[in-house]
This record gives structure tokens, C-alpha cells and sequence, in this order.
């Protein structure tokens, strides 16, 4: 297009001699053409879509949703970048208008009714649990996994596909804190430590939030931590001379926050039970303190008041963070969780590079940062739970980790061919797949053809 623009352009120039005043005429149009598509190449404005939204006239009927903002954002417009934080409070359809899709193929019920996590029992796999909004939010502050938003988004409906795997975990946990009074031998041994593992969109951080949430609703402790990512990269850090490792108080501070949103009611009730002084380092753009090197905890203090003062002094915070990791083992009053997102993320190299030369940096380790060196380990009688996550292309790392024990990693699977059946009548119940074209065989070719990928069947079943 542009190679014959320019040839008119060019006839027009050689005949301006014989059209005279004419020719400003011929240029015109040109002109104004080529501005056109200059202006195109930069950046035009485009109309963002609302997050789920397919397009496609067979959906003109669908009722446009309503959406809660996760995050608080900015008066001015919102961009596409924001729509991705946005949640909808009206799930469709409303109301369903033929109850035959309540129902799956086998006979059994799409919904399982159940009010909690701790009442799924091994008959509701392949259903789908619908969670309180407000309950949600409550025992999830810290934030949600990303793929559990895109599922809320597309399908508008704060519902999740109980899958055997979560049961399995749930119930591994449960057998630690209440053993129960008769071992059965076809039971599995209990872990204390756990690393899911598997491919991606397999569900592992969905998973983890749910046992998080699971968690939570039974009076646990639960350190929770939906992107570990985050403790590698961003803010302020430099060596601590003390320890040699590498302190961020930007990011222990936010650790602190992120850890107080729902502990709150729990951690006032514990006394701390280490009486050391808490070592001081440097704050965000602060250096150490001339007049102390470490703070003192009065004895009636609690983890609460340790917290806090990590929050509050910036000088303290790496050290709080330190500090509570040890904490966490003595407490005996409730169970203690230790929930790490991401959890790949603190094997390889963080974003951070010291100096070597005047033109060389080396790249520091996450392990040779404060905070996930108190947290990595799991060799320790602890519980806890990390998930990979492979859509952060951290990149594959060996079958043995360092500080994990060999037989805690398990492997999830993606959905099977039952799962993908439900899956693909919940998402016709929800209208992203018209009834007249749905059927078994073509479902089935949308799972092989994903072969089994969560994210890829959701994104492939508007066009049944």
C-alpha cells in the first residue's frame, strides 16, 4: 500500500509542470492518506474489552456485569492494565433458565451445595464450590492467584472445581493437627512439608489458596505468601555486614503488612519467646543507626508487638522478619502454616547484581537474601506448602533442591476426562459456550486439543 501511494505521489509531482495549480489538488488526498497510516503506526486509541467478554454476536444478548475493584485504583481512566484487577458481584446466568444445566451427564449435581472447604468429602469431586464474596476477601487479603481471577472474570461466577488433589492435601494436613483414632493401611503417610509441582496451568497456586483458605476458616496460623517472587526483586538492598547476606527493608516491611491483614486477632493472643534483641540495619535510603545497634523486646511482648515494631521502624525490619520465622516453630497454642507462592523463585538468581568491577556485576542468589534465607528451608518440623510456578520463566530446576526433603514433592495433573466434563458444562451453564452447539464430541476435542490445560480449554470453548 505504501509502495503505491508513493508512486502516485511521485506521478503527480511529475506532472505538476502541465496540471499548475491542479497538482495541490492531487497532493492533497495523498497527504492527508499518509498522515493517516503515520498516526496508526504510533498508536491509536483503542477500546479496552471487559475482562471475559469473547465477542462475537452470539453473546449481544448477555447482560453486562457489574465489577468490584480488587485494588484501589486512580480516578482517571481506566486502562487494560486495570481491568485486570476487576471482579464481578453479579455471576450470570441470572437466573439459570433451564435447571437441566445444574445437572452433569453422569447425573450428579454441577454444584455441590457445600458451605465450607471442610465439608467436601471425595463424593463432591468433579463439582464446583461456590465461595462467599465477602469470605473470600476476608481470609484471602494478601490477594488472589491470577488464574483464579481470569476464572471469576470469564465465567462470573466465584466458583472453583473441586478436584481430588485439593482433598488429598486438605485431608493430609487435617491427619497432622487430629490424627485420627484407627490409621487405616490404605491411607497415605502424612507430610509435613510439601512442593507442588507440575505443568502449567495445572492448578498449583489455585490449589494453595484454597488450602490457605481451608486453612484459615479452621483458626489456623497461616503465613501466607501469594507471590514470593516479589521478595527478589524491587526496592532498596545492600549487604549487611553482620550476617554477609543481602537485607531489602522495602520488601520486609511489606512482608510484615501482608502478614498482619489477617493475623491480627492471632498474633495478639501469642507471646514471643525469644528475648534477644532484635539487630538493627539499615532503612530504605537510611543508614544504621550511631546511637544502637540492636532493640530490645520488653518480656510481656507479643507477636503482635513484634510485628509492629518491624512496620514502624524501618531500621528493625529485616530483623523482624528474621526474628519471626524462629517465632513461628515455638508456637504450640494453634497450627502453624507456612504457604509460599511462587516458591521456585527462591532457587535461582534475584534481580538484584553486586558490583564487581568497575564493568562487571555479579548476580546475587536468593538464598543470599535475609528474608528467604530464614524461609526457603523445609528441613524442619514445621508445615509447610510451596508451589511452583511456571509462568514466571524462572526456569526448570533439578529433582533435588537444596533444603527440601526428597520424597516432598508431589505432581499435580491436569484436568482429566471427567474433570474436563464438568469443566465444559460449568462453562455452558455460564454461557461461554452456546447450547446449540455443544456437544460431546467436540468438547472432547477441545480437551486433547489443550490437552488438559485449564487456561487453553477456557479460552478455546467460545468457539464450540
Amino acid at each position: 500500500m505504501w509502495r503505491s501511494l508513493l508512486v502516485r505521489a511521485a506521478g503527480a509531482a511529475s506532472s505538476a509542470g502541465s496540471l499548475g495549480q491542479g497538482s495541490s489538488v492531487l497532493l492533497a488526498p495523498i497527504t492527508t492518506s499518509l498522515a493517516s497510516y503515520s498516526s496508526k503506526s504510533k498508536g491509536t486509541a483503542v477500546i479496552a474489552k471487559k475482562p471475559g467478554a469473547t465477542g462475537g454476536g452470539k453473546f449481544k444478548d448477555r447482560k453486562a456485569p457489574t465489577y468490584a475493584k480488587v485494588d484501589d485504583m486512580s480516578a482517571s481512566a481506566p486502562s487494560a492494565e486495570d481491568m485486570e484487577f476487576e471482579l464481578p458481584t453479579d455471576p450470570l446466568p441470572i437466573p439459570p433458565y433451564d435447571p437441566d444445566l445444574d445437572v452433569r451427564s453422569n447425573g450428579r449435581p454441577l454444584f455441590c451445595g457445600k458451605s465450607s472447604l471442610s465439608e467436601l468429602t471425595h463424593k463432591d469431586v468433579g463439582s464446583y464450590f461456590d465461595f462467599s464474596v465477602e469470605e473470600l476477601k476476608e481470609k484471602l487479603p494478601e490477594g488472589l492467584p491470577a488464574g483464579m481471577i481470569q476464572e471469576f472474570e470469564e465465567t462470573r461466577r466465584w466458583a472453583l472445581l473441586v478436584r481430588q488433589s485439593f482433598i488429598d492435601l486438605r485431608d493430609n494436613f487435617r491427619r497432622i493437627v487430629d490424627p485420627p483414632a484407627r490409621a487405616s493401611s490404605k491411607s497415605s503417610p502424612v507430610r509435613k512439608q510439601v512442593v507442588l509441582d507440575g505443568l502449567v496451568s495445572c492448578g498449583k497456586s489455585i490449589l494453595l489458596a484454597m488450602l490457605v483458605h481451608w486453612a484459615r476458616s479452621e483458626g489456623w496460623l497461616v503465613f501466607y505468601v501469594p507471590n514470593a517472587r516479589k521478595w527478589t526483586r524491587g526496592g532498596f538492598f545492600y549487604r549487611n555486614p553482620n550476617t554477609n547476606l543481602w537485607d531489602t527493608p522495602v520488601q520486609a516491611a511489606q512482608i510484615l503488612k501482608d502478614f498482619l491483614k489477617f493475623n491480627e486477632s492471632h498474633l495478639q493472643k501469642l507471646p514471643i519467646q525469644i528475648f534477644d534483641p532484635i539487630p538493627l540495619g539499615e532503612g530504605a535510603g537510611i543508614r544504621m543507626r550511631k546511637d544502637a545497634d540492636s532493640m530490645a523486646m520488653p518480656e510481656d511482648s507479643t507477636l503482635l508487638d513484634l510485628v509492629r515494631i518491624g512496620i514502624e521502624e524501618q531500621h528493625a525490619a529485616v530483623g523482624v522478619v528474621v526474628r519471626l520465622r524462629k517465632e513461628l516453630s515455638f508456637v504450640k497454642d494453634i497450627p502453624v502454616l507456612l504457604a509460599i507462592d511462587q516458591y521456585n523463585s527462591w532457587f535461582t538468581f534475584s534481580e538484584y547484581e553486586e558490583p564487581v568491577t568497575a564493568r562487571s556485576c555479579r548476580p546475587i542468589h536468593a538464598k543470599e537474601l535475609s528474608t528467604v534465607s530464614a524461609y526457603r528451608s523445609m528441613m524442619h518440623g514445621d508445615m509447610m506448602v510451596g508451589a511452583f510456578s511456571h509462568s514466571t520463566a524462572v526456569g526448570k530446576l533439578r529433582q533435588e533442591l537444596p533444603d527440601v526433603p526428597l520424597d516432598a514433592r508431589i505432581l499435580l495433573p491436569r484436568y482429566s476426562l471427567d474433570e474436563a466434563e464438568s469443566v465444559c458444562h460449568y462453562y455452558l451453564r455460564q454461557r461461554l459456550i452456546r447450547r446449540d452447539g455443544f456437544s460431546e464430541d467436540k468438547w472432547k476435542k477441545i480437551y486433547h486439543l489443550s490437552n488438559g490445560n485449564g487456561k487453553e480449554m477456557r479460552w478455546l470453548v467460545p468457539f464450540i
